[in-house]
């Protein structure tokens, strides 16, 4: 059985360990076995914050290696970016010829979300836009900075999560997810 990989910033809600069940399950229904980053069983005891951090990291790193894939919840999380954490295991994955996935819960490109996080970009020419210290925008039509759409395996799933009333429910709708999965077992 193909083991996958589930990056996110879900590791970050209060019901973690219960949306990591959640995606393990449809895994699971899929053929695969899905392994979450939380499943980790890790005594956190270094003498400091930063070593068991650090401690972390390796564990998940250890985790990757493990698997046969990763999928990514590529959805903008703190920012106009995803979960920076998320982009690191991305390219990890790649780095070791893991498939990866991904996927999306918001369809705005994303030059349009740092645009709107940045009051005082302009453009300045057709293509280009620039921040308010004269810094480029990527500009390329892509869902997120152009290493991470390019460290992709398939394309990247999009779900138009259109009304939130939870703003952490565009961590939690799956739709896109399954269709990952779908392209992985087509694969």
């Amino acid at each position: 059985m193909k083991r996958i990989y589930l990056a996110g910033p879900e590791v970050f809600l209060s019901d973690a360990v219960s949306i990591g069940d959640q995606k393990k399950k449809i895994c699971e229904a899929y053929g695969f076995e899905g392994i979450f980053p939380l499943d980790n069983i890790l005594e956190l005891n270094e003498p400091s914050p930063q070593q068991n951090g650090l401690k972390i990291g390796r564990a998940n790193e250890e985790l990757i290696e493990s698997c046969d894939a990763v999928i990514a919840n590529m959805t903008p999380f703190r920012g106009a970016s995803c979960d920076v954490g998320t982009a690191y295991e991305m390219g990890f994955g790649k780095a070791l010829g893991k498939a990866v996935l991904a996927y999306t819960n918001s369809s705005e490109l994303f030059l349009k979300r740092n645009l709107d996080q940045l009051p005082n970009a302009k453009q300045v020419d057709n293509q280009t836009y620039v921040d308010g210290i004269g810094m480029t925008l990527e500009n390329f039509g892509l869902i997120d900075n152009l290493m991470l759409d390019n460290a992709v395996s398939g394309s990247i799933e999009l779900e138009n999560v259109a009304v939130v009333y939870d703003q952490t429910d565009v961590y939690r709708n799956l739709r896109a997810f399954i269709r990952c999965l779908e392209q992985l077992k087509n694969a």
